[in-house]
């Protein structure tokens, strides 16, 4: 679908409305030109009754085209002075840090299902994509509107191609008569670009009314779709054991979620279109929701709209959207993402401290009156652990790298290391692999190769922008292909530190080992290897 909705350039898409004009202008009024300027090309000229439809049709099509691409798509308007309050309500609420939506590019927070649009600049509210074609995101205050462009031109194309096709049936009853009885060379072509325009405009049109229609019924947008893509696919690698140890401890953090917002077929339908009328649905001069302005003062519970305690966040349209119940509680949509979490900034660092504490309490209470000798094996036991998990790590990225022309410095370390020492140190697994089948190196190759081809299978590969979705569904499209800022959408609220942060060790660095890129953990390794320390 990101050749229909569109993931260009902005120089193009600033020539996109203009062409859709002209499309519209060529296919409507050159056709009629056509119709009454060719009396040989038989049936003949249209009729009233045809002139009467087809110019209502294009008449309801231009209004709607004009109200997707003017309509404003929404905003959210905080209370400057309440901003902060609502921000601090919004972290503090939830359980779970990582559940709070924050936006770093509006500096503030980001209500349910909306997003923000790197060609409009701000959070929009249910945002649904970011149309070229009409220079407009289709949002919860445009989608009315665009549905219903998407209906009237579908139908006054197939009405075209209805008249189009009936001047083809017409040539087609008369071919047994002379040449000069019959419309002239020029006018056959016309007729002949005017069908081949109309068809495929028709079946583009088609197949993204089509989307549109589902995403109508069962209350998602594009975005969210592809969210529900990504979130099967989580679940799919974590049932499958595919998980990389860089994600496995996340697992526990990613629970199955439904969505919660398909509440029905009608309920959905009306809730988009803004009223429960069906007569006013498809109407062309019919209105469309719009985004509640909060109250002067959104966290007082006797005001009108106040604040969702669970949110912080003023309650109505655009801001609170009805749930299904479907999952355990409220809020639960978008579900987290094990690679958006690792890439987390703040907010994974405060999990990860907040983990290291949790194993240093479930340790101290499993060793509590322990004997040395007892210690010593369990101290043995994780030394084996951490020594697999580091193979297959290593496996894994080694295979990802040598299907890259531009890391071959990596083989070049391995060869030519400054001492072989650090040589014998990345590749000490190979004897230990050898050991370890007995009958020689050969059996931790093909684990290796096993794991590398599991990796390939599961769409595992190398991320190449950092805090960015490195996902795509099955279409190929990543999230900024529907034109979300991805550089917003995976910035989650600063996490401050606790005070429980005091219990780590004073020499503990800040900065995650595994946030460093590879070519900066092997200078380090050279460096520290030079100077004879001991890593």
């Amino acid at each position: 679908m990101a050749f229909l909705i569109g993931s260009t350039a902005p120089a193009l898409q600033k020539l996109a409305v203009p062409a859709v004009s002209i499309l519209i202008a060529f296919l409507a009024y050159t056709s009629q030109w056509l119709f009454a300027n060719a009396p040989d090309l038989p049936p003949g000229p249209l009729t009233a009754r045809q002139t009467y439809i087809f110019n209502g049709l294009v008449l309801c099509l231009w209004y709607t085209y004009y109200k997707a691409c003017t309509v404003d798509p929404g905003r959210y308007v905080f209370p400057s002075h309440k901003k902060t309050d609502i921000s601090n309500t919004t972290t503090n609420a939830r359980t779970d840090p990582l559940r709070a939506r924050w936006c770093r590019k509006c500096a503030a927070p980001k209500p349910p299902r909306a997003h923000h649009c790197k060609t409009c600049r701000r959070c929009i509210p249910k945002m649904d994509h970011h149309c070229p074609w009409t220079g407009n995101c289709v949002s919860l205050q445009t989608f009315p509107h665009f549905l219903r462009f998407l209906a009237y031109t579908n139908v006054s194309l197939w009405a075209l191609l209805y008249l189009l096709l009936d001047r083809f049936r017409g040539l087609w009853d008369a071919r047994h008569l002379p040449a000069y009885l019959g419309p002239t060379l020029g006018q056959l072509a016309l007729l002949t670009v005017l069908t081949f325009v109309a068809g495929l405009t028709a079946l583009a049109l088609g197949i993204l009314l089509v989307t549109t229609l589902q995403g109508w019924v069962f209350n998602t947008t594009m975005i969210e779709s592809w969210e529900v893509q990504r979130h099967e696919a989580t679940l799919e690698r974590r049932g499958d054991g595919q998980e990389s140890w860089w994600t496995a401890d996340d697992r526990r953090f990613v629970e199955p979620v439904e969505f919660p917002y398909d509440i029905g077929i009608f309920a959905n339908m009306a809730q988009a279109m803004g009223t429960r009328n069906p007569l006013l649905w498809f109407f062309p001069f019919a209105g469309s929701p719009t985004v509640a302005l909060p109250p002067a003062n959104p966290l007082d519970p006797d005001t009108s709209g106040a604040a969702n305690t669970s949110t912080g966040l003023p309650q109505g349209t655009g801001w609170t959207y009805e749930e299904n119940g479907l999952n355990d509680r409220e809020g639960m949509w978008p579900p987290l993402d094990p690679e958006r979490l690792h890439r987390g900034g703040s907010a994974w660092r405060e999990r990860r401290r907040s983990a290291e504490r949790r194993r240093r309490a479930e340790f101290e209470a499993a060793h509590a009156g322990a004997t040395p000798e007892e210690e010593r094996a369990a101290f043995r036991r994780r030394q084996e652990r951490d020594l697999r998990r580091w193979e297959g790590a290593r496996a894994r990225i080694l295979g990802e790298l040598e299907e890259v022309e531009d890391y071959d410095f990596v083989d070049e370390v391995y060869d030519h290391g400054p001492s072989n020492n650090y040589a014998q140190d990345y590749d000490y697994d190979q004897s230990r692999g050898a050991e370890g089948e007995g009958e020689g190196g050969e059996g931790g190759d093909r684990d290796r190769d096993r794991d590398r081809d599991r990796d390939r299978r599961s769409g595992g590969g190398i991320v190449v922008d950092e805090g960015k979705s490195g996902w795509v569904n099955a279409d190929g499209e990543h999230l900024g292909d529907f034109g979300v800022d991805e550089d917003a959408e995976f910035d989650e609220v600063p996490v401050a530190d606790d005070e429980s942060s005091s219990d780590l060790d004073e020499g503990e660095e800040d900065e995650d080992e595994e946030d460093v890129p590879l070519a900066e953990l092997i200078r380090r390794r050279k460096v520290l290897t030079k100077d004879g320390e001991d890593t």
